[in-house]
């Protein structure tokens, strides 16, 4: 087979990724977006990575601010993440209508996330067209311990392979 775009979107879009809300805070600007990049990296200490796009509001609030959240959805629930596409609105105590908290960070922190990790960064990694954020877990919840994590099988949405342009 040739290695061509199509291939490669086919592909990767094969790897099963969870799907979770990424909130990045920095002199008083915070935002949250959907991303399907994160994974497990170490275990002393327990580090946890995620990819944010160069050209994304989020990627330079988590460089600004050195922190980040993940947030887990239900998989019952995945509209919630056609809202985070874009900039958030940031207003009232939420971020696009749904209420955010700060825990140790300041990175905004979902109230309806099934659950969530506060992470401060450790390393940053500039790999082209996306930044792998490094960080440390510094504070964790679970609001829902039954629900399963959203995943991109859940959806129809695809994100990865080749940079559409």
């Amino acid at each position: 087979m040739t290695l061509d775009d199509e291939l490669l979107n086919k592909v990767t879009w094969k790897i099963p990724n969870a799907l979770a809300l990424v909130g990045s805070a920095a002199e008083g600007r915070r935002n949250a977006m959907t991303t399907s990049w994160i994974t497990q990296l170490a275990q002393e200490p327990v580090l946890v990575g995620v990819g944010i796009d160069n050209d994304s509001v989020t990627v330079g609030l988590i460089r600004d601010g050195g922190c980040f959240s993940i947030n887990l959805w239900d998989a019952e629930n995945t509209k919630v993440f056609v809202k985070f596409s874009k900039p958030a609105t940031n207003e009232d105590g939420a971020l696009n209508g749904r209420p955010v908290r700060t825990e140790t960070t300041g990175a905004p922190i979902f109230d309806e996330a099934i659950a969530w990790m506060d992470c401060e960064v450790r390393h940053t990694l500039d790999l082209g067209s996306h930044t792998l954020f490094v960080g440390e877990i510094v504070a964790a919840g679970i609001t829902d311990d039954e629900a399963r994590p959203a995943s991109m099988s859940d959806t129809r949405m695809k994100y990865g392979g080749v940079r559409r342009h």
